[in-house]
């Protein structure tokens, strides 16, 4: 079978309860809308959300009640279009964005549709995500790959987009320094994309040696490994050791750790800008006194919202950055089970699970 045939079948990975995989086969679904697309899965990231859910069965109200879908980072290619889809035909090879708002609401309107009450975003509770066949996407949360670019590396633009907020958010410009606290995948990106958009200094800490020593030749100028030691301690030795006499003229965190951030705030510049990316318990404590005496601004940052997407293919048409070097394992579907437990286990960088087979 090749991608020109659609079958009847849906196959998907389901999380049936937390804890629990099968697998189920569907009907394949049809386009809600004349602007739809069919798009064949071909590739998907995990996720650390999708290995929440299934270790946990919620984050935080998300909660899973219902057997679920999971995934969101997904490439594929155009099946079938709706007859009033304009942009795209069948063959183009696209990333997936997974989150589709109302698009009438204040949020939407405003330009943050990222923040709509009515989104649906896969494999988020109640809505089913990407683990399957076939998946429906709007036309216009479809982008096309560049040519140059494999499936199994659009699959990661979703992150990529992630990475792309918070640098908009944070306004990097030519020539400043970034720190970023993290050196996971969305922490390597959000380096990534400093760097692309002219940061002069990019310094990336973790606690794991090899996570460190990837950071050094894909995306960081310097490394920092956080020790066991005060947040302020940590923040005086990154900015003694990493180029950083006056601080870090934006600081993300991509932990979600109390320590981290902490030190993130005692490294930051007078005037900064604190990106809040990662997220881990639900309350922390952090200087605040610290941040209110530099004047700092702290944003929280979600998901992404209106050009995002687009800016991302841009870095990734014109090469400035490059994502091929962080898939480091990969699953066909029939070991998609497996790709989440050595993921849990936080083996290699990212992972990807290829679509069910013909």
């Amino acid at each position: 079978m090749d991608w020109q045939t659609v079958s009847e079948e849906n196959n998907v990975f389901v999380l049936k309860q937390k804890g629990e995989f099968v697998y189920e086969t569907r009907q394949t679904p049809v386009l809600p809308s004349s602007d739809h697309v069919l798009v064949k899965i071909i590739a998907t990231g995990i996720c650390g959300s999708d290995v929440h859910y299934w270790k946990h069965g919620s984050i935080g109200p998300f909660v899973v009640r219902e057997p679920l879908v999971l995934g969101h980072e997904s490439a594929g290619i155009v099946i079938r279009c709706g007859e009033s889809v304009k942009t795209l035909k069948p063959g183009d090879r696209v990333a997936i964005e997974p989150g589709v708002p109302c698009r009438s609401c204040t949020f939407c309107r405003g330009g943050k549709y990222n923040l709509c009450d009515e989104m649906r975003f896969a494999a988020t509770p109640p809505v089913d995500g990407t683990l399957a066949k076939y998946y429906t996407v709007p036309e216009d949360f479809c982008f096309v790959l560049p040519t140059h670019l494999s499936i199994e590396e659009g699959a990661l633009v979703e992150p990529l987009s992630i990475a792309v907020h918070c640098s908009r958010l944070a306004d990097i410009t030519l020539g400043q320094a970034v720190l970023v606290m993290g050196a996971g995948p969305i922490g390597l990106l959000c380096a990534a994309v400093a760097r692309a958009l002219g940061a002069r200094v990019v310094v990336v800490t973790d606690i794991v040696d090899s996570r460190l020593e990837f950071a050094k030749t894909y995306s960081a100028t310097h490394t920092y490994k956080m020790k066991p030691q005060s947040p302020e301690e940590n923040a005086k030795s990154i900015m003694s050791s990493c180029d950083l006499a006056a601080g870090a003229q934006v600081v993300i965190d991509a932990t979600g750790v109390e320590s981290c951030i902490a030190s993130g705030v005692f490294a930051l510049q007078k005037g900064g800008t604190f990106i809040q990316a990662g997220l881990g318990a639900a309350n922390i404590v952090f200087p605040v006194g610290e941040l209110c005496s530099k004047e700092g601004i702290y944003k929280s940052s979600f998901r992404y919202g209106p050009g995002d997407y687009a800016l991302a293919l841009e870095l990734l048409h014109s090469r400035r950055i490059t994502l091929k070097s962080l898939i480091t394992h990969s699953y066909d579907f029939d070991h998609a089970e497996q790709a989440f437990v050595e993921s849990g286990k936080n083996g290699g960088i990212k992972s990807i699970i290829y679509g069910p087979r013909d």
